[in-house]
């Protein structure tokens, strides 16, 4: 009976790793400080093509 379990138990973990796997992500992706810090001085420098035109 112990053999049994412990194979549906772990049967049951992979399908459940699995359908959380499919499901969809309810949080954004994570932006690391440092990234968020350029995006945020790409976003306040202006352009390089802008200046030409």
């Amino acid at each position: 009976m112990n053999r049994r379990k412990k194979i549906k138990q772990l049967l049951q973990a992979h399908a459940k790793k699995a359908s959380a796997k499919l499901a969809p992500q309810s949080k954004d992706r994570y932006i690391s400080k440092a990234d968020r810090a350029k995006l945020a001085l790409e976003a306040d420098a202006p352009s390089p093509a802008a200046e030409q035109d």
